[in-house]
């Protein structure tokens, strides 16, 4: 045993003191050490996403994607990525049962020949919201009371989304037994936003990516929740530990659909609109390759706690789309980490990437990438071989004449279709569950008209859908129909 200098241990159960029952003194170095290591062993946990698991693996291309984008993690069939997965709930803290009624995250971490590349996503795939600006609220409704301190509470939360409207589709999906996953390995998993695939050429591709478990992809009703959450809290991250312990690798079939910026305006809602999908039958699904998750983390707080995931963190042939919400993340996600991890994040072992760093972003705390020589700036004629290459400048875009600066809402909002399909493409024992759990959340609200408003957004997605709400919280019609537009 040594110190964290390494120097060597003489006595790790003893302190050193006036005689064998007099006072500690303060030239014990390896106690003051030791006390003052672990005072500052936690670290804040995540806003989101705090609760959570992980396990490394890889990724094998399908085929090659050149011709619609540079990633070259893509470029080859067969081409081999190393990776790095964190499962988590999203709104619950980090000690809550992982069967909570809650969206899942879905992050890898694709440490590519380009640089990591983070696809960060859900298990559900739609949202919420659609602006990045509504995103604290939304979280701080989720969050416990600051007067109670109590749990999630239906009556902040459904206060919250009865003013948003645009709600309705990913409150459909929560409450049906989406919400409640059987455990990470048979879930599935979404990029939720749109992104951009670039070519050589400069030509964009809009795309959406979806994780397809070769598993049986499962989930529970709510009496299976709470029999499970009777008899244990982590139950999913133990069987994802458990089943890679046995040498049962979980695998998932990565897709994207994929669209021309010229096909938008086929569609009656915003392509890049968070809450809505792309329609399966409308834009088909290309496999892009398969994730095999096979080894364990060594260390929980090193490699999971510590892993840090970014929407922002993209290589050359992938760029963010318009969504107003990603658009929010790119800077959220990056700058809680720093909040976390501290500005040097990047150099944690775990999220560090497999080719040489070459920048002059330096110094700060926890600083450890080896920096040397005397031009620590770009350009420089002493240093000409450092150099930018242009063929990874970021894509343009093209806006229509007049077009001005505005702080609005996006163009064909369609609130409330999708969540009607939704509703339409479940059996009947997945309706009759969604209604059960829905409705029950809707009765616990104190504020009736919170439960009014919430019925119109269901009722515009569908009458059925609607009125079996009504019935449920025993309101009629008439108490909802002011709200209808």
């Amino acid at each position: 045993m040594t110190t964290n200098s390494g120097a060597p241990v003489g006595d790790n159960q003893n302190s050193k003191t006036i005689g064998n029952n007099g006072q500690v003194l303060l030239e014990d170095i390896h106690l003051i050490e030791k006390l003052a290591a672990f005072d500052r062993e936690k670290i804040p946990e995540r806003v989101v996403h705090a609760r959570g698991a992980g396990a490394f693996g890889e990724f094998v291309a399908t085929k090659d994607f050149s011709d619609v984008t540079m990633a070259d993690f893509l470029n080859q069939a067969g081409k081999k990525t190393p990776l790095f997965v964190r499962f988590s709930t999203v709104t619950h803290q980090q000690g809550s049962p992982e069967t909570y009624r809650d969206p899942r995250g879905f992050a890898v971490k694709f440490y590519t020949q380009q640089g990591n590349y983070d696809l960060v996503g859900n298990n559900l795939p739609v949202f919420f919201i659609r602006d990045a600006i509504k995103f604290p609220d939304m979280v701080h409704a989720f969050h416990p009371s600051p007067v109670t301190n109590g749990a999630s509470d239906p009556n902040r939360v459904f206060d919250f989304f009865s003013n948003l409207p645009e709600s309705t589709h990913m409150l459909s999906w929560l409450f049906s037994d989406y919400g409640t996953p059987a455990n990470y390995r048979q879930m599935e998993g979404n990029g939720v936003h749109a992104y951009k695939w670039v070519n050589d050429k400069g030509e964009v591709t809009y795309v959406k990516y979806k994780w397809v478990p070769q598993q049986e992809a499962k989930n529970l009703t709510a009496e299976d929740a709470a029999k499970i959450q009777s008899t244990a809290i982590e139950h999913a991250t133990l069987d994802l530990r458990n089943e890679i312990e046995k040498g049962n690798f979980p695998k998932w079939d990565l897709y994207v659909q994929m669209m021309k910026k010229a096909d938008f305006d086929k569609f009656d809602f915003n392509p890049v609109d968070v809450t809505k999908i792309w329609p399966a039958d409308e834009v088909a699904s290309v496999k892009v390759g398969t994730m095999t998750l096979n080894r364990n983390p060594d260390n929980y707080f090193q490699q999971v706690e510590q892993a840090a995931f970014s929407p922002g963190t993209l290589v050359p042939g992938i760029e963010p789309s318009e969504d107003k919400l990603l658009q929010g993340r790119l800077f959220s996600y990056s700058d809680t980490q720093r909040h976390r991890l501290t500005g040097n994040f990047q150099q944690i072992p775990v999220n560090q990437p497999i080719v040489k760093v070459t920048n002059y972003n330096k110094d700060g705390y926890m600083s450890m990438r080896v920096q040397s020589g005397e031009v620590n700036y770009q350009p420089s004629t002493n240093l000409p071989e450092i150099k930018e290459d242009e063929k990874f400048e970021y894509s343009k875009s093209v806006f229509a004449a007049g077009t001005t600066t505005v702080q609005n809402v996006i163009d064909k909002q369609n609130n409330f279709q999708q969540a009607g399909e939704l509703y339409n493409s479940f059996s009947k024992k997945d309706q009759d569950n969604l209604i059960k759990n829905l409705g029950g959340a809707l009765n616990a609200v104190h504020n009736k008209l919170i439960v009014k408003k919430m019925i119109a957004h269901f009722y515009q997605a569908d009458k059925e859908y609607g009125n079996r709400l009504l019935k449920a919280t025993k309101l009629t019609f008439d108490d909802v129909k002011e709200f209808i537009k």
